[in-house]
């Protein structure tokens, strides 16, 4: 099982950005997928959070900027980011939770796309 994390990049202050993650491998199902993100000199912090259920969550620092969405067909998620301010600057990582096909869930990581967000 792999995450592919993409579209991290130098952006502007107030400009936007798309990542995408997608799942790939020999798995059965998806249950939660979401961000995190990691500063330097920071701890890796929760972003945004996808149930397959459709519900999400936010942290307090980009609730109204980011949005976090899910194809469940092409099992990617992206997070939609706006307004986006130098605080932002961080490496952005996905992780999802994966059903395999003997019957156990397990936790992935994707590899980390950095944002920054500088003038």
């Amino acid at each position: 099982v792999q995450l592919q994390a993409s579209g991290g990049g130098l952006v502007q202050p107030g400009g936007s950005l798309t990542l995408s993650c997608a799942v790939s491998g020999n798995i059965f199902s998806i249950n939660r997928m979401d961000w995190y993100r990691q500063a330097p000199g920071n701890e890796r912090e929760l972003v945004a959070h996808s149930s397959v259920g459709g519900s999400t969550n936010y942290a307090d620092s980009v609730k109204g900027r980011f949005t976090i969405s899910r194809d469940d067909v092409k099992n990617t998620v992206y997070l939609i980011m706006n307004s986006l301010k130098p605080g932002d600057t961080a490496v952005y990582f996905c992780n999802a939770e994966v059903g395999l096909f003997d019957n156990n869930w397990y936790d992935y990581w994707g590899q980390g796309t950095l944002v920054t967000v500088s003038s």
